[in-house]
């Protein structure tokens, strides 16, 4: 038998989610919600949940399906030093699956520890993503895995040089030939085969999808709230929406910096200018520090440059505003983030062929 403990703490839970949906029906829809507060809460709530639902599969291109060899070959190209002129860093220096597949830094550390220009993005969940990169300039995961391989910036890999070692290795070359038969080693097969790796890198289940999927003691009220706040008052899923929480567009949210973004790739849009790709927010918890340059070390901070911290300029999105949060309203939504980190299991490292 359930304590009475246990059913009030229920209750008030529920309660709160009735309030929070009613209240987000209303704001879409004051007519629909003038019948009767429950059913209406309870169409907000499912109406809400389903913009949350993960899919089914993995989106994967015709011309490079994943398949357990490519997935194997990928992995171990991804984590192999041997790649980079420097044959010290690899691509899982930058997305280390223990820092939730990031690095910690500011901002990224490429060829002969020299400091990159942004903050090294998440490939979590990065099948769904398309296009890639902070200023969106790679349309494929095989087009933006050539780009820190091939840049002096960054791995500074040698092709003259490393195509001969990938060949001259038994392993490799068995390797290639079971994941991409009668086709030669090169950049593009190395390229495909750490983007099909890539597109295995996904979050699991956190305690939102349990709350999503009907677990109603899945998350705390406080989270239940900074869930309506980030729907409603504080504008957040003016640009993270979805299961992963982005709208995979670009946006100027207002930080201070001489960065174009976007605009360096596509010149003459006003809105583009200072616009950045916005992040999924799938573990965000893991990630600090945040935004395209690092310059925010908490989520805390995150939120209140949303509040009030950014600066104005025509670009800005008009979704960014003075939001006038409490102390409280923040703390709620703070919790709700938090709800977004999976459990994932430990990523197993590859072992590489001599």
């Amino acid at each position: 038998m359930r304590s009475i403990q246990g059913v009030r703490a229920r209750s008030i839970i529920l309660g709160a989610v009735a309030t929070v949906a009613a209240a987000l029906l209303y704001q879409a829809s004051p007519a629909l919600a003038e019948d009767s507060p429950a059913d209406a809460g309870n169409t907000a709530l499912n109406k809400l949940r389903s913009q949350y639902v993960r899919p089914d599969s993995i989106p994967q291109p015709e011309n490079n399906p994943i398949t357990t060899e490519r997935v194997a070959l990928g992995r171990m190209l991804f984590f192999d030093p041997r790649l980079s002129g420097s044959g010290m860093i690899s691509c899982g220096s930058c997305h280390n699956p223990a820092l939730g597949w990031a690095d910690g830094l500011q901002r990224g550390i490429g060829h002969m520890g020299s400091e990159l220009a942004r903050h090294t993005p998440t490939i979590l969940d990065v099948a769904y993503g398309e296009p890639y990169f902070w200023d969106g300039r790679a349309d494929t995961l095989e087009t933006q895995a050539k780009g820190p391989l091939t840049s002096t910036k960054e791995m500074n890999m040698s092709i003259a040089q490393t195509l001969p070692l990938l060949r001259s290795i038994p392993g490799y070359v068995e390797a290639f030939a079971r994941a991409y038969p009668g086709r030669p080693i090169d950049l593009d097969m190395i390229a495909a085969a750490i983007a099909t790796f890539e597109r295995t890198v996904n979050s699991t289940q956190a305690p939102f999808d349990r709350w999503v999927g009907g677990d109603d003691k899945a998350i705390s009220s406080a989270a239940v709230r900074g869930f309506a706040l980030f729907n409603g008052k504080a504008k957040c899923a003016a640009c993270h929406v979805g299961w992963r929480f982005t709208d995979d567009g670009f946006h100027d949210i207002g930080i201070d910096d001489d960065d174009r973004g976007r605009a360096a790739i596509m010149p003459g849009i006003v809105q583009l200018e200072h616009a950045f790709k916005t992040p999924t927010l799938r573990n965000i918890n893991q990630r600090a520090p945040y935004m395209h340059n690092g310059s925010m070390p908490s989520l805390a901070a995150v939120i209140d440059h949303y509040d009030s911290g950014f600066v104005t300029r025509p670009s800005l999105d008009s979704n960014i505003q003075p939001l006038h949060l409490t102390a409280e309203e923040k703390a709620d939504l703070l919790a709700f983030l938090n709800t977004l980190t999976s459990n994932d299991e430990p990523v197993a490292l590859a072992m590489l062929p001599r």
